[in-house]
């Protein structure tokens, strides 16, 4: 399906058919994106989408394909995720009223998953998920969830214009950084009594 969605974006946009191309986008990736921002930011994860959805729209003409289009995708949405947390009250929703002909389909994915996505993320480890520092959780949410590689993760993290050698030094730290992390959580649900501890299973 991947591939079937990053070739359609890919040709539309090189038709300059950006409506077709962000359809396409939002139709492959739309719920997975709205996953990620609910999973980093569950409070105010729909006014995020919007405005991940408003910065797709504007960006397309502007995409240079120096990644995937999914990686691009998660880049836009963090970047808004931020913004979003910089200034909470701003009205945001409003933005997907000015995306012309993926307006209805933005809004129809943002209603239809948001209130099944919120409930997944409030107990057990996903609970203490959302205790991380920010970078952290989206690391473990893109590598863990969307099975994004290293390089993957380090170009959403690192913005487009990241050069290979930068991008290749993040990956790196990346993969430590995702050891230490599963080691803390591991740690902190068996103290909150979410896993049995080690030695209470036998464990060497």
């Amino acid at each position: 399906m991947q591939e079937a969605v990053e070739l359609g974006v890919s040709e539309a946009i090189r038709r300059g058919r950006f409506a077709e191309a962000a359809s396409l986008g939002l139709r492959g990736y739309g719920p997975e994106i709205l996953g990620f921002l609910v999973a980093v930011g569950p409070s105010n994860a729909e006014d995020a989408f919007s405005q991940f959805c408003e910065d797709l729209w504007r960006g397309l003409p502007g995409f240079r394909a120096q990644s995937s289009f999914r990686t691009w995708a998660y880049t836009l949405a963090r970047h808004a995720a931020e913004r979003v947390r910089r200034d909470p009250y701003a009205r945001r929703r409003a933005a997907l009223s000015d995306l012309g002909p993926i307006s209805a389909l933005a809004e129809q994915l943002r209603s239809t998953t948001a209130t099944f996505l919120s409930t997944q993320v409030r107990d057990g480890v996903a609970r203490i998920r959302e205790e991380l520092a920010d970078e952290d959780r989206e690391l473990l949410v893109l590598r863990i969830d969307r099975q994004m590689s290293y390089a993957e993760i380090a170009r959403v993290l690192s913005g487009e214009a990241a050069s290979e050698a930068e991008v290749s030094k993040r990956a790196a730290a990346l993969r430590k950084r995702f050891e230490r992390l599963k080691l803390e959580i591991r740690a902190r649900a068996e103290r909150e009594g979410l896993l049995r501890k080690r030695a209470e299973r036998g464990d060497a």
